[in-house]
């Protein structure tokens, strides 16, 4: 058989990489500045090739660095989730599940995920990231996440991804401006610049604009706030209306505000809730049963 390079000397080029810096990236390794790059020369020495361009103050990925890096994540992934196979065999609820999810999400969501779980399958434990969907494929791509909680439409082509429930949007605006307007609301007899929406980055404004059809851009605010609960303190306030989610107001997000959430006009606007994970991962068990928990949390509840 080949010498084929160590995986712990490819986890060091891996995190050096990341890290863009030798001290750094030792300490995240657990491992001594000098152990971490003698493995990355040692590696080099296997492979043949020059990984990084070094002088005594600074250094570089060379070409075929940057490519070995990026096949090297890739393999270390695979490696993680070989693991995860044998670790999990005939207990798929059980181990550990690093889980992303969006900031429209998470708060309204997640501790009723953490509870079910801590109630129906204790031997699992969830660690939790908040981010950007951008931000949080990136990561499951890199295998720093098992799995994501998103909301669909997202570009998650080269994963698998399962849908798990559907959350409407509702029309929120002050009592005293909805008593102003005829019903049912059109979108035209709102001021210009009366519609508050998130910065870009958050999916729910592009989500937003699509499900309820926003096509007069002169009707949206140019401020962009960062969260829900500040679009709720602007609406609040009388400067307009926006858009929530209907988990959001389920979970009380207008509580002690003269706000109302009405259905806004024409056909029923939503945006579909979906977990999403790599197609190489062997944990598709855990994560169908999981969705399928989640699937139950988001489900009307009818008294």
């Amino acid at each position: 058989m080949k010498h084929l390079p160590s995986l712990k000397n490819l986890y060091y080029l891996v995190n050096l990489h990341q890290e863009q810096n030798f001290n750094r990236a030792a300490k995240l390794c657990h491992v001594s500045q000098s152990t971490l790059s003698s493995g990355i020369q040692n590696l080099e020495e296997q492979l043949g090739h020059q990984l990084i361009e070094r002088d005594h103050k600074s250094f570089i990925f060379t070409a075929i660095g940057e490519e070995v890096v990026l096949r090297s994540r890739k393999l270390l992934t695979d490696v993680d989730d070989l693991v995860e196979l044998v670790k999990h065999q005939g207990e798929p609820m059980t181990g550990e599940i690093r889980l992303g999810c969006i900031p429209t999400i998470a708060p309204f969501l997640l501790s009723r995920v953490v509870k079910h779980c801590q109630a129906s399958y204790p031997n699992l434990t969830l660690f939790l990231k908040e981010d950007t969907t951008e931000r949080l494929l990136d990561a499951l791509g890199k295998g720093e996440l098992d799995l994501l909680l998103l909301a669909l439409p997202a570009d998650t082509s080269g994963y698998h991804s399962m849908k798990v429930g559907i959350d409407p949007f509702k029309l929120v605006m002050h009592r005293e401006l909805s008593s102003d307007l005829t019903q049912p609301i059109d979108y035209k007899a709102l001021p210009d610049e009366s519609i508050f929406l998130l910065q870009s980055e958050h999916c729910i404004t592009g989500h937003a604009i699509s499900a309820c059809r926003l096509g007069d851009s002169d009707k949206i605010n140019p401020f962009a706030a960062t969260s829900l609960h500040t679009l709720v303190q602007m609406v609040d306030s009388k400067l307009g209306t926006t858009f929530l989610p209907q988990m959001a107001i389920d979970a009380g997000i207008l509580k002690d505000t003269d706000l109302l959430a009405m259905t806004p006009p024409g056909e029923a606007p939503y945006r579909d809730i979906g977990l999403v994970w790599r197609q190489t991962s062997s944990r598709i068990m855990t994560f169908r049963t999981l969705g399928k928990a989640i699937e139950n949390l988001l489900a009307p509840q009818h008294p």
